[in-house]
Protein backbone atom coordinates (compact mmCIF):
# COMPACT_ATOMS: atom_id res chain seq x y z
CA UNK A 1 0.00 0.00 0.00
CA UNK A 2 2.67 2.60 1.11
CA UNK A 3 6.43 2.67 -1.36
CA UNK A 4 8.63 0.58 0.68
CA UNK A 5 11.23 3.02 0.13
CA UNK A 6 9.39 5.21 3.03
CA UNK A 7 10.67 2.58 5.71
CA UNK A 8 14.26 3.27 4.39
CA UNK A 9 13.81 7.15 5.59
CA UNK A 10 15.60 7.68 9.54
CA UNK A 11 12.87 10.27 11.17
CA UNK A 12 13.16 13.50 10.46
CA UNK A 13 15.33 15.66 12.47
CA UNK A 14 13.19 17.82 13.71
CA UNK A 15 10.64 15.20 14.89
CA UNK A 16 13.51 13.05 16.37
CA UNK A 17 14.25 16.79 18.23
CA UNK A 18 10.59 16.75 19.64
CA UNK A 19 10.95 12.97 21.13
CA UNK A 20 14.70 13.78 23.03
CA UNK A 21 12.79 17.14 24.30
CA UNK A 22 9.64 15.59 24.91
CA UNK A 23 8.11 15.61 28.42
CA UNK A 24 11.40 18.18 29.32
CA UNK A 25 9.97 21.56 30.86
CA UNK A 26 12.10 24.09 30.20
CA UNK A 27 12.61 26.66 32.75
CA UNK A 28 9.28 28.17 33.95
CA UNK A 29 9.81 32.68 33.22
CA UNK A 30 12.98 31.80 30.86
CA UNK A 31 11.67 32.66 27.64
CA UNK A 32 12.13 29.91 25.39
CA UNK A 33 14.71 30.77 22.21
CA UNK A 34 14.66 28.12 19.10
CA UNK A 35 17.74 28.15 17.84
CA UNK A 36 17.46 24.44 16.32
CA UNK A 37 16.15 25.92 12.58
CA UNK A 38 18.00 27.89 10.52
CA UNK A 39 14.87 30.40 9.94
CA UNK A 40 15.74 33.80 9.66
CA UNK A 41 14.43 36.25 11.79
CA UNK A 42 15.79 39.26 10.61
CA UNK A 43 13.35 42.24 9.38
CA UNK A 44 11.58 41.34 5.48
CA UNK A 45 12.39 44.50 3.72
CA UNK A 46 9.93 46.43 3.32
CA UNK A 47 9.45 46.46 -1.00
CA UNK A 48 8.09 42.70 0.09
CA UNK A 49 4.77 43.72 0.84
CA UNK A 50 4.58 47.18 -1.32
CA UNK A 51 5.18 44.73 -4.32
CA UNK A 52 3.10 41.94 -3.46
CA UNK A 53 0.21 44.57 -2.98
CA UNK A 54 0.08 46.23 -5.68
CA UNK A 55 0.29 43.09 -7.83
CA UNK A 56 -3.03 41.55 -6.07
CA UNK A 57 -4.74 41.46 -9.04
CA UNK A 58 -2.52 38.78 -10.07
CA UNK A 59 -3.88 36.29 -7.56
CA UNK A 60 -6.70 34.96 -10.01
CA UNK A 61 -4.28 33.28 -12.45
CA UNK A 62 -2.71 30.21 -12.61
CA UNK A 63 1.23 30.93 -12.42
CA UNK A 64 3.45 29.13 -15.28
CA UNK A 65 5.88 26.43 -14.60
CA UNK A 66 8.46 28.67 -15.94
CA UNK A 67 7.55 31.64 -13.87
CA UNK A 68 7.96 34.60 -16.04
CA UNK A 69 10.58 36.52 -18.10
CA UNK A 70 11.22 39.24 -15.82
CA UNK A 71 12.06 37.23 -12.94
CA UNK A 72 14.61 34.74 -15.20
CA UNK A 73 15.75 37.96 -16.27
CA UNK A 74 16.51 39.00 -12.99
CA UNK A 75 17.78 36.04 -11.58
CA UNK A 76 20.21 35.75 -14.15
CA UNK A 77 21.23 39.43 -13.88
CA UNK A 78 22.19 38.67 -10.30
CA UNK A 79 23.94 35.46 -11.12
CA UNK A 80 26.07 37.23 -13.33
CA UNK A 81 26.26 40.19 -10.96
CA UNK A 82 27.29 38.88 -8.32
CA UNK A 83 29.59 35.96 -9.77
CA UNK A 84 30.96 38.35 -12.26
CA UNK A 85 30.06 35.74 -15.09
CA UNK A 86 30.35 36.48 -19.01
CA UNK A 87 27.38 38.61 -20.00
CA UNK A 88 26.34 35.90 -22.83
CA UNK A 89 26.84 32.55 -20.58
CA UNK A 90 23.35 32.27 -19.06
CA UNK A 91 19.94 32.68 -21.45
CA UNK A 92 17.04 33.36 -19.16
CA UNK A 93 14.97 31.23 -21.03
CA UNK A 94 17.20 27.98 -20.99
CA UNK A 95 19.02 27.99 -18.15
CA UNK A 96 17.00 29.27 -15.16
CA UNK A 97 13.73 28.22 -13.59
CA UNK A 98 11.95 29.03 -10.46
CA UNK A 99 11.23 26.67 -7.81
CA UNK A 100 9.01 27.07 -4.17
CA UNK A 101 11.83 27.27 -2.10
CA UNK A 102 15.68 25.26 -2.65
CA UNK A 103 13.81 22.24 -0.51
CA UNK A 104 11.94 20.76 -2.98
CA UNK A 105 13.54 21.60 -5.93
CA UNK A 106 16.67 19.25 -4.18
CA UNK A 107 14.40 16.78 -3.51
CA UNK A 108 12.91 16.38 -6.93
CA UNK A 109 15.92 17.19 -8.79
CA UNK A 110 16.62 13.21 -8.14
CA UNK A 111 14.06 12.18 -10.27
CA UNK A 112 15.18 13.62 -12.95
CA UNK A 113 19.11 12.70 -12.63
CA UNK A 114 19.21 9.54 -11.23
CA UNK A 115 18.23 6.47 -13.81
CA UNK A 116 17.43 3.25 -12.76
CA UNK A 117 20.80 1.74 -13.28
CA UNK A 118 24.13 2.63 -13.94
CA UNK A 119 27.08 1.01 -15.79
CA UNK A 120 24.65 -1.72 -14.87
CA UNK A 121 24.74 -1.54 -11.39
CA UNK A 122 22.00 0.35 -8.93
CA UNK A 123 23.51 3.94 -9.08
CA UNK A 124 25.16 6.02 -6.01
CA UNK A 125 24.35 9.64 -5.06
CA UNK A 126 26.67 11.07 -2.88
CA UNK A 127 26.94 13.86 -0.28
CA UNK A 128 28.64 15.25 2.36
CA UNK A 129 28.50 13.98 5.73
CA UNK A 130 27.20 16.04 7.69
CA UNK A 131 24.39 17.12 5.05
CA UNK A 132 21.08 18.44 4.39
CA UNK A 133 18.71 15.74 5.67
CA UNK A 134 16.58 16.86 1.90
CA UNK A 135 19.68 15.03 0.10
CA UNK A 136 19.26 11.67 1.97
CA UNK A 137 15.79 11.74 1.42
CA UNK A 138 15.73 12.75 -2.29
CA UNK A 139 18.29 9.37 -2.64
CA UNK A 140 16.53 7.11 -0.73
CA UNK A 141 13.47 7.36 -2.40
CA UNK A 142 15.31 7.40 -5.79
CA UNK A 143 16.03 3.84 -5.78
CA UNK A 144 19.69 5.05 -5.61
CA UNK A 145 22.81 3.99 -3.12
CA UNK A 146 23.46 6.88 -0.99
CA UNK A 147 27.72 7.18 -0.41
CA UNK A 148 28.27 9.72 2.32
CA UNK A 149 31.77 11.64 2.06
CA UNK A 150 33.72 12.77 5.19
CA UNK A 151 33.39 16.32 5.86
CA UNK A 152 35.04 16.82 8.63
CA UNK A 153 37.64 19.21 10.31
CA UNK A 154 40.50 17.52 8.70
CA UNK A 155 39.35 17.73 4.81
CA UNK A 156 38.09 21.49 6.35
CA UNK A 157 34.84 20.14 6.43
CA UNK A 158 34.27 19.76 2.92
CA UNK A 159 34.35 16.31 0.98
CA UNK A 160 37.89 15.37 -0.22
CA UNK A 161 36.69 14.20 -3.95
CA UNK A 162 39.74 12.97 -4.64
CA UNK A 163 39.70 10.41 -2.05
CA UNK A 164 36.72 8.93 -4.09
CA UNK A 165 37.47 5.68 -4.96
CA UNK A 166 36.80 5.12 -9.42
CA UNK A 167 34.33 2.20 -9.13
CA UNK A 168 31.76 4.90 -6.82
CA UNK A 169 32.69 7.54 -9.23
CA UNK A 170 31.46 5.39 -12.43
CA UNK A 171 28.25 4.45 -10.52
CA UNK A 172 27.71 7.75 -9.65
CA UNK A 173 24.34 9.72 -10.76
CA UNK A 174 24.54 12.90 -8.81
CA UNK A 175 26.62 14.62 -5.98
CA UNK A 176 25.48 16.83 -3.85
CA UNK A 177 27.64 19.49 -2.65
CA UNK A 178 26.73 22.89 -0.54
CA UNK A 179 28.81 25.96 -0.13
CA UNK A 180 28.94 27.32 2.31
CA UNK A 181 28.22 24.50 4.45
CA UNK A 182 25.10 23.38 6.46
CA UNK A 183 26.20 23.47 9.31
CA UNK A 184 29.97 23.87 9.32
CA UNK A 185 30.08 27.11 7.30
CA UNK A 186 32.86 26.00 4.78
CA UNK A 187 33.59 27.68 1.39
CA UNK A 188 34.96 25.69 -1.21
CA UNK A 189 37.22 27.63 -2.84
CA UNK A 190 37.10 28.04 -7.38
CA UNK A 191 39.63 25.54 -7.29
CA UNK A 192 37.84 23.12 -5.63
CA UNK A 193 34.43 23.76 -8.04
CA UNK A 194 36.65 23.41 -11.01
CA UNK A 195 37.72 19.77 -10.21
CA UNK A 196 34.28 18.87 -9.20
CA UNK A 197 32.56 20.14 -12.25
CA UNK A 198 35.71 18.36 -14.35
CA UNK A 199 34.91 15.12 -11.72
CA UNK A 200 30.98 15.10 -12.83
CA UNK A 201 32.01 15.86 -16.90
CA UNK A 202 34.50 13.02 -16.84
CA UNK A 203 32.31 10.13 -14.92
CA UNK A 204 28.57 11.58 -16.49
CA UNK A 205 26.72 12.24 -13.13
CA UNK A 206 24.85 15.45 -12.10
CA UNK A 207 26.66 18.13 -9.74
CA UNK A 208 24.22 19.72 -8.22
CA UNK A 209 25.72 22.45 -5.68
CA UNK A 210 23.36 23.98 -3.02
CA UNK A 211 24.12 27.62 -3.10
CA UNK A 212 21.81 28.70 -0.52
CA UNK A 213 23.62 30.39 1.81
CA UNK A 214 25.90 32.36 -0.37
CA UNK A 215 24.94 35.58 0.32
CA UNK A 216 25.61 35.07 4.10
CA UNK A 217 29.46 35.38 4.40
CA UNK A 218 32.17 36.66 6.46
CA UNK A 219 35.25 38.21 4.57
CA UNK A 220 35.43 36.99 1.17
CA UNK A 221 32.01 36.86 -1.19
CA UNK A 222 31.51 32.41 -1.86
CA UNK A 223 32.48 31.66 -5.63
CA UNK A 224 29.75 29.82 -7.40
CA UNK A 225 30.11 26.80 -9.35
CA UNK A 226 28.46 28.30 -12.26
CA UNK A 227 31.93 30.77 -12.06
CA UNK A 228 33.78 27.63 -12.19
CA UNK A 229 32.06 26.91 -15.26
CA UNK A 230 32.87 29.79 -16.97
CA UNK A 231 36.79 29.75 -15.80
CA UNK A 232 36.51 25.88 -17.88
CA UNK A 233 35.08 27.40 -20.45
CA UNK A 234 31.38 28.62 -20.50
CA UNK A 235 29.68 25.44 -20.53
CA UNK A 236 27.00 24.84 -18.13
CA UNK A 237 26.85 20.89 -18.86
CA UNK A 238 26.39 18.60 -15.71
CA UNK A 239 26.27 21.28 -13.20
CA UNK A 240 22.74 22.96 -11.59
CA UNK A 241 22.80 25.36 -8.91
CA UNK A 242 19.98 26.58 -6.28
CA UNK A 243 19.49 29.61 -4.78
CA UNK A 244 16.92 30.92 -2.33
CA UNK A 245 15.67 33.87 -0.97
CA UNK A 246 15.03 32.50 2.53
CA UNK A 247 18.65 33.40 3.75
CA UNK A 248 19.74 36.20 1.36
CA UNK A 249 16.54 38.58 2.12
CA UNK A 250 15.23 36.94 5.31
CA UNK A 251 11.59 36.01 3.78
CA UNK A 252 11.77 32.01 4.13
CA UNK A 253 8.01 32.71 4.04
CA UNK A 254 8.12 33.47 0.58
CA UNK A 255 8.67 30.32 -0.25
CA UNK A 256 10.53 31.30 -3.37
CA UNK A 257 13.89 30.12 -5.88
CA UNK A 258 15.42 28.80 -8.74
CA UNK A 259 17.95 27.08 -10.18
CA UNK A 260 19.88 27.47 -12.75
CA UNK A 261 22.54 25.83 -14.87
CA UNK A 262 22.70 22.85 -17.63
CA UNK A 263 19.82 23.40 -20.03
CA UNK A 264 19.48 20.13 -20.58
CA UNK A 265 18.65 19.60 -16.94
CA UNK A 266 16.39 22.49 -16.73
CA UNK A 267 14.22 21.64 -19.95
CA UNK A 268 13.93 18.17 -18.07
CA UNK A 269 13.02 19.45 -14.97
CA UNK A 270 10.24 21.95 -16.41
CA UNK A 271 8.83 18.93 -17.62
CA UNK A 272 8.43 17.14 -14.30
CA UNK A 273 7.48 19.96 -12.27
CA UNK A 274 4.42 20.48 -15.12
CA UNK A 275 3.12 17.53 -13.42
CA UNK A 276 4.21 17.87 -9.47
CA UNK A 277 6.06 20.73 -8.70
CA UNK A 278 4.82 24.08 -6.58
CA UNK A 279 4.60 27.19 -8.82
CA UNK A 280 5.47 30.05 -7.56
CA UNK A 281 2.13 32.47 -7.39
CA UNK A 282 2.58 35.70 -9.83
CA UNK A 283 2.47 38.74 -6.76
CA UNK A 284 5.24 36.55 -5.14
CA UNK A 285 7.11 35.99 -8.25
CA UNK A 286 6.48 39.92 -8.48
CA UNK A 287 8.18 40.47 -5.45
CA UNK A 288 11.37 38.23 -5.64
CA UNK A 289 12.34 39.93 -9.09
CA UNK A 290 12.39 43.05 -7.06
CA UNK A 291 14.48 41.20 -4.45
CA UNK A 292 16.26 39.94 -6.68
CA UNK A 293 17.44 42.79 -8.39
CA UNK A 294 18.67 45.01 -5.13
CA UNK A 295 21.50 44.26 -3.21
CA UNK A 296 21.36 47.16 -0.56
CA UNK A 297 19.20 44.93 1.89
CA UNK A 298 21.21 42.00 1.65
CA UNK A 299 24.47 43.58 2.37
CA UNK A 300 22.59 45.17 5.54
CA UNK A 301 21.47 41.47 6.36
CA UNK A 302 24.97 40.23 6.16
CA UNK A 303 26.15 43.04 8.81
CA UNK A 304 23.86 41.61 10.97
CA UNK A 305 25.31 38.30 10.46
CA UNK A 306 29.18 39.27 10.98
CA UNK A 307 28.07 41.24 14.15
CA UNK A 308 26.72 38.60 15.64
CA UNK A 309 29.89 36.56 14.70
CA UNK A 310 31.69 38.82 16.29
CA UNK A 311 29.81 38.50 19.54
CA UNK A 312 30.04 34.51 19.01
CA UNK A 313 33.97 34.91 19.26
CA UNK A 314 34.21 37.18 22.09
CA UNK A 315 32.03 35.04 24.09
CA UNK A 316 33.54 31.25 23.08
CA UNK A 317 37.02 31.85 22.41
CA UNK A 318 38.53 28.54 21.32
CA UNK A 319 35.79 26.95 24.05
CA UNK A 320 34.09 23.88 21.90
CA UNK A 321 36.58 24.11 19.39
CA UNK A 322 34.82 27.29 18.31
CA UNK A 323 35.86 28.60 14.83
CA UNK A 324 34.66 31.38 12.55
CA UNK A 325 32.83 30.46 9.74
CA UNK A 326 33.70 31.25 6.43
CA UNK A 327 29.48 31.32 5.52
CA UNK A 328 26.62 30.56 6.72
CA UNK A 329 24.90 31.53 9.93
CA UNK A 330 25.36 28.46 12.10
CA UNK A 331 27.92 27.26 15.10
CA UNK A 332 28.87 23.63 15.07
CA UNK A 333 30.08 23.35 18.72
CA UNK A 334 31.83 20.42 19.70
CA UNK A 335 30.70 19.56 22.95
CA UNK A 336 30.92 15.67 23.69
CA UNK A 337 27.60 14.09 23.28
CA UNK A 338 25.36 16.56 20.78
CA UNK A 339 21.92 14.73 22.14
CA UNK A 340 22.94 15.26 26.06
CA UNK A 341 23.78 18.81 25.69
CA UNK A 342 20.84 19.32 23.69
CA UNK A 343 18.53 18.38 26.76
CA UNK A 344 20.61 19.88 29.28
CA UNK A 345 20.68 22.89 27.44
CA UNK A 346 16.20 22.76 27.06
CA UNK A 347 15.97 21.63 30.40
CA UNK A 348 18.57 24.70 31.98
CA UNK A 349 18.29 27.42 29.78
CA UNK A 350 15.09 26.91 27.40
CA UNK A 351 17.46 26.98 24.18
CA UNK A 352 16.97 24.47 21.86
CA UNK A 353 19.56 23.29 19.40
CA UNK A 354 20.16 20.84 17.13
CA UNK A 355 21.93 17.35 17.75
CA UNK A 356 24.88 17.25 15.05
CA UNK A 357 23.90 13.26 14.95
CA UNK A 358 20.59 14.23 13.32
CA UNK A 359 22.33 15.40 10.45
CA UNK A 360 24.58 12.53 9.72
CA UNK A 361 24.72 9.25 9.29
CA UNK A 362 27.62 6.75 10.62
CA UNK A 363 30.65 5.71 8.88
CA UNK A 364 32.14 2.37 7.87
CA UNK A 365 33.06 2.08 11.44
CA UNK A 366 29.91 3.31 12.71
CA UNK A 367 30.50 6.42 14.06
CA UNK A 368 28.35 8.65 13.35
CA UNK A 369 30.39 12.29 12.62
CA UNK A 370 27.84 14.67 14.07
CA UNK A 371 27.74 12.88 17.41
CA UNK A 372 30.06 15.03 19.29
CA UNK A 373 28.18 18.28 18.25
CA UNK A 374 25.47 20.78 18.23
CA UNK A 375 24.14 22.99 15.44
CA UNK A 376 23.23 26.73 16.86
CA UNK A 377 21.62 28.94 14.15
CA UNK A 378 22.22 32.60 15.21
CA UNK A 379 18.92 34.00 13.92
CA UNK A 380 17.40 35.86 16.47
CA UNK A 381 18.53 39.88 16.59
CA UNK A 382 21.83 40.63 18.15
CA UNK A 383 20.79 41.46 21.92
CA UNK A 384 18.97 38.13 21.99
CA UNK A 385 22.27 36.35 20.59
CA UNK A 386 24.06 37.76 23.41
CA UNK A 387 21.73 36.30 25.81
CA UNK A 388 21.73 32.42 24.04
CA UNK A 389 25.09 33.02 24.39
CA UNK A 390 25.30 33.79 27.85
CA UNK A 391 23.01 30.94 28.50
CA UNK A 392 24.67 28.43 26.81
CA UNK A 393 28.18 28.90 28.31
CA UNK A 394 26.29 29.01 31.92
CA UNK A 395 24.90 25.41 30.88
CA UNK A 396 28.13 23.92 29.08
Amino acid sequence: MLNPRLQLLSEYPFDRLRALLGGIDPPSGMAPMVLSVGEPRHATPPLVHDVVSNNGDLWNRYPPVEGTAEFRSAAVGWLTRRYALPDHLLDADRHVLPVAGTREALFLLAAVAVPRSKVGRRPVVSMPNPFYHVYFGATLMSGAEPVYLPAARDTGFLPDLAAIDSATLERTAMMYLCSPANPQGAVADLAYLKYAVRLARRHDFVLAVDECYTEIYDRQPPPGALKACAALGGSTDNVVVFHSLSKRSSVPGLRSGFVAGDPRLIEAFRRLRSFGGATVPLPVLAAATALWRDDDHVEQNRALYRAKFDLAERSLGNRFGFFRPEGAFFLWLEVGDGEEAARALWAKSALRVLPGAYMAQPDAFGVNPGAPFVRVALIEDLASTEEALRRLLKVL
